[in-house]
């Protein structure tokens, strides 16, 4: 995946999201579907189905769908897994889209494990957008639209390593998984380790890397690959886990924010503090920066993702064009930026104050 390179380039995909985030926001509907008759138009019929309904950034999303779903005129079903790692509970959505006759989904894909009946849903006519997670491959949906989680991580460890200046680097991972194949996972992840200047081996494994070595800084040791499904008391379990094997963990990256609130009680607990590095930018997260329990995050818009997903499938329905991928990517990007008061010299970042008034999840 390509990455952005330039503090420029990235400060102006981070605006155009802003931007564009902006304008999409014209009316909400609180209800789990819509059903509106906008200038004569049969109300298209789309599925968004989430990994879960209570992370806020899935909640985020489903807000910004339906939002978008009376602008367009079109009928919404919300539905979810149980939780992270339900790829059944999203099957089931999936088949349920089918029978219903919706023109399309927007799916957060769990793993490749709702791969098949995403490719069964396309055969039946359905126009699929991946929204956040790319499916791996990314073939298997129609199109993507999501942040280049491949730049956020990289981001993180960009600045992880300057701020360390040349200290000793005591790493932490702490993955979405260790039992299924995700792409937001590995790419994060070994994003981070890239923006550090460490060599990953797969790109699209986690852990398989060297465990000791050199950095862009100095030396490094990877203390752990912990999974923390994407959760604060998961976060906090594999922080405990990871320092069991090792106290002197220094740096901890972690898959998103409340894994990183998580892991932040359990170096407390343990009377320890590491510089916390994250992925999401929600409102909380953002204020999680602010207090100085993460160091930086890299912010995403899911309002974003829901929205153009819910134009694209709407405008498609309607004898529309399709949406096309990134200049050398194969999804959409929808921006990033990264949120720290604790600026790194060339390392494009955005402060607390300023990552608020754009966050998601208020």
């Amino acid at each position: 995946m390509r990455t952005f390179s330039s503090s420029f380039g990235r400060r102006t995909l981070a605006l155009t999201a802003v931007g564009t985030l902006a304008l999409g926001l014209s009316a909400c509907n609180r209800g789990s579907s819509t059903d509106s008759g906008t200038g004569g138009q049969t109300a298209v019929g789309v599925s968004l189905i989430t990994k879960d309904s209570t992370n806020p950034f899935f909640v985020a999303m489903q807000k910004g769908a339906k939002a978008d779903a009376t602008k367009n005129n079109v009928k919404l079903t919300v539905a979810s897994g149980k939780q992270e790692g339900d790829d059944q509970g999203q099957i089931t959505a999936i088949e349920n889209s089918v029978a219903r006759g919706d023109k399309g989904i927007l799916i957060t894909p769990m793993s490749t494990g709702v791969n098949a009946a995403i490719e069964k849903a396309r055969k039946s006519g359905l126009f699929v957008i991946a929204l956040d997670t790319p499916p791996d491959p990314a073939s298997t949906v129609d199109i993507t639209f999501a942040t280049d989680n491949r730049a956020a991580g990289k981001l993180d460890g960009e600045w992880a390593a300057k701020t360390l200046a040349g200290k000793p680097a005591v790493i932490a991972l702490l993955d979405l998984f260790n039992d299924k194949v995700v792409s937001v996972d590995y790419n994060r992840d070994q994003g981070f380790l890239e923006g550090m200047g460490i060599d990953v081996k797969d790109g699209k494994k986690n852990g398989d890397e060297a465990k000791t070595g050199s950095y862009s800084g100095g030396t490094y040791t990877i203390v752990c690959n912990e999974a923390g499904q994407g959760a604060e008391d998961g976060g906090r379990s594999a922080m405990e886990k990871c320092l069991a094997k090792n106290p002197n963990i220094n740096l901890v990256y972690t898959i998103n924010e409340p894994t990183a609130v998580g892991a932040n009680a359990a170096l407390k607990a343990a009377g320890k503090t590491a510089l916390i590095v994250s992925v999401d930018g929600g409102c909380a997260g953002v204020g999680s920066v602010k207090s100085g329990v993460i160091g930086a995050t890299a912010q995403q818009y899911p309002l974003k993702m829901a929205q153009l997903g819910m134009e694209a499938i709407a405008k498609i329905a309607r004898g529309g064009a399709k949406p096309s991928t990134s200049p050398g990517l194969d999804f959409y990007n929808t921006g990033v930026a990264l949120v720290t008061d604790k600026p790194a010299t060339g390392v494009d970042s955005i402060t607390s104050d300023a990552g608020s008034k754009i966050c998601w999840g208020n």
